[in-house]
């Protein structure tokens, strides 16, 4: 029993004596929080006092991991904005500073996934891998760290491809009224990046979550997710979300771009983030102006499409693509914000709601579309055709709607109207079927070679598929070339032209056939017999 006891003791002592040394060990260490209290809660802000040390974009922490971005830093009052479900919050609620700015998880393992902007996963499948944070506020690339745009991006779409060609590194606008297919411009666009080497962002900001998941299932289904990265906003999130979505997208495409990748962004689209962003201003009694709009929302774009552009070779050679989208109210492209984003941007393509209902898709309007970077992202082929195509196109459409009030036309001008009929013709196209390079190419040569003139309207479509078909016999050299040559040469484009004739060859018309030679064969010498008069019974001579 005494050694038992013994024992214990000896335990007790060396326990003891390790807490002891612990505890003289201990060093404490005071940390500062700095806290404040709610004001007021609105409809997506709210008012706080009692943080002096915040800064303008800092991260404020509300209870129940509610975050919001401090806008308006008054003197004796913060604006902030809420990020997330603020219905649990009230007046005199603690608040504490995170002494940080807003940031989002970045890196590879966002690719195929389906985030929120503040990175949380919206597809079910676990936590999101991600290697490092980057804020969603950065400044563009200065322009000395910039390269000339002269890198094509592949649409798949013929009318852009060749019209209104796209530069890595630049920023075309997309804008059009409501259910006109500017979405799925885009989408094809990011589904023509497969084995391109370019990573793409589709950034959603207040779409329904039903529009959403249509184009996520297309994306998935024509194995595009495997290098995309879907942000999501949807329309029922609160403003603070809807505002921040394209920043932290941007910043997520820059990561890659910045590790010397080519990267697509999509921005569906700016309208809806110009509305998020006036209601938190007139929330926060900030000034409105044109259209109730704050003073500053021009530049709340500019600062993001700024950061598209194509870094210099010594930073790695990586390109931001930026295709934002902007919907126009009853064709108005001269509304404020609308002129805003054209300004900005290095071109638009404008899609057109007549063309639209009369059945042309995709309904671009090639006469108020422009590329301002034009040429010099474009392949040699292209170039060859496209100055060409473009004015037959425009003379078309002034001749066509002319030849609607019925006037009589002559030989020349009803060919001019027929060769626009099967340009219009050709760059009609189906959605989610882009077009690879070499097959375009044909179909383009093939026009500006007038070989389609001869084909009946109704067998358009049948004549374009059989020559896009016939493009896989182009020899493996001429190909090669497309993208490398500076120019095309005379060999290659007859060699072109002679196989798209080729595969043309069963849709021409058949010559129609002689007419008869009525005309009665001259007699022989031997039919050549006198007649003589018959004399008749009595006599009298018959005639």
């Amino acid at each position: 029993m005494i050694k038992e006891t013994q024992s214990l003791r000896n335990v007790f002592d060396r326990e003891f004596a390790v807490i002891r040394e612990a505890t003289e060990a201990y060093v404490p260490e005071l940390v500062p929080r700095e806290t404040g209290t709610i004001t007021s809660v609105s409809n997506g802000i709210a008012a706080v006092s009692g943080l002096p040390g915040a800064g303008y974009d800092e991260l404020l922490e509300f209870p129940g991991g509610v975050f919001g971005i401090a806008f308006n830093v008054d003197e004796n009052e913060i604006g902030v904005v809420l990020l997330g479900e603020y219905s649990d919050l009230h007046a005199g609620d603690q608040v504490e500073r995170t002494g940080r700015v807003m940031d989002v998880a970045v890196g590879d393992g966002l690719l195929g996934r389906v985030i929120n902007p503040l990175g949380q996963p919206l597809d079910g499948k676990g936590p999101v891998a991600s290697e490092k944070r980057l804020p969603i506020e950065r400044p563009a690339a200065a322009i000395m760290d910039r390269a000339p745009v002269n890198v094509p991006l592949q649409t798949g779409l013929k009318v852009v491809d060749a019209l209104i060609p796209i530069g890595r590194g630049q920023r075309e606008l997309i804008l059009g009224d409501r259910q006109t297919g500017k979405t799925t411009i885009a989408i094809d666009t990011i589904l023509n990046q497969r084995g391109q080497n370019v990573l793409c962002v589709y950034c959603a900001i207040g779409q329904r979550a039903s529009a959403v998941a249509k184009v996520v299932a297309n994306l998935a289904a024509k194995g595009a997710m495997d290098y995309t990265v879907v942000v999501v906003a949807e329309g029922n999130d609160a403003p603070g979300l809807l505002y921040i979505t394209p920043y932290a997208a941007t910043s997520i495409a820059e990561y890659f771009m910045e590790t010397g990748r080519d990267v697509l962004i999509v921005y569906d689209d700016l309208t809806q983030h110009a509305r998020a962003y006036r209601e938190l201003s007139l929330l926060l009694r900030r000034p409105p102006g044109r259209e109730a709009f704050p003073g500053d929302i021009f530049y709340i774009h500019s600062r993001l499409l700024e950061r598209a552009t194509h870094l210099h070779k010594d930073l790695g050679g990586g390109s931001l693509t930026a295709l934002p989208i902007i919907e126009t109210e009853a064709q108005d492209i001269s509304a404020y914000i609308p002129t805003n984003l054209i300004s900005i941007t290095d071109g638009q393509i404008y899609v057109s709601p007549s063309l639209f209902e009369l059945g042309v898709l995709p309904a671009v309007d090639v006469g108020k579309s422009v590329s301002r970077v034009g040429g010099k992202a474009q392949r040699a082929p292209y170039r060859a055709v496209a100055g060409d195509l473009k004015l037959a196109y425009a003379q078309f459409l002034e001749l066509e709607t002319f030849a609607r009030f019925g006037a009589r036309l002559d030989e020349g001008t009803r060919k001019i109207i027929e060769h626009g009929r099967r340009i219009r013709e050709c760059l009609k196209q189906p959605e989610s079927a882009p077009v690879a390079v070499p097959a375009q190419i044909t179909v383009l040569l093939a026009l500006s070679a007038e070989l389609f003139d001869n084909v009946p309207l109704e067998k358009m479509p049948e004549a374009e598929h059989a020559v896009q078909e016939a493009a896989a016999g182009i020899p493996a050299e001429v190909a090669a070339r497309f993208g490398t040559a500076p120019k095309l040469s005379d060999e290659d484009r007859n060699a072109v032209i002679e196989i798209a004739r080729k595969a043309l060859a069963s849709f021409q018309p058949k010559p129609a056939p002689k007419p008869e030679d009525k005309t009665e064969p001259k007699p022989t010498p031997e039919a050549h017999v006198e007649s003589k008069p018959i004399p008749g019974p009595s006599g009298a001579k018959k005639p």
